[in-house]
């Protein structure tokens, strides 16, 4: 591979991660960890064990990445986070 291909391929990594938002979860003293769980599950389409694993870093951290993608994806989940009654924002 010459130096100018793999520099196409860098600048075309850099321009798919630019592109890329990201659903974070803030934590709260309201929720569930059931409830909060059970939401990721259904919204983000986790697993039990990713969603768990997901809440306990919200708890301890404040907050956490819970789903990555193109924005069009992540709003309606992010809208069911909300209506679940959770704290969630896209950045």
């Amino acid at each position: 591979m010459s130096t100018r291909e793999k520099l196409q391929e860098e600048v075309l990594l850099a321009e798919k991660e630019a592109t890329e938002n990201q659903i974070v979860l803030f934590n709260d003293d309201v929720n569930t960890f059931d409830h909060v769980i059970e939401t990721l599950i259904y919204a983000c389409d986790h697993t039990p064990e990713q969603a768990e694993q997901c809440s306990l870093i919200v708890h301890y951290k404040g907050k956490c990445t819970v789903k990555t993608g193109e924005y069009d994806d992540l709003k309606p989940r992010c809208t069911i986070l909300l209506n679940a009654g959770l704290s969630a924002e896209i950045v």
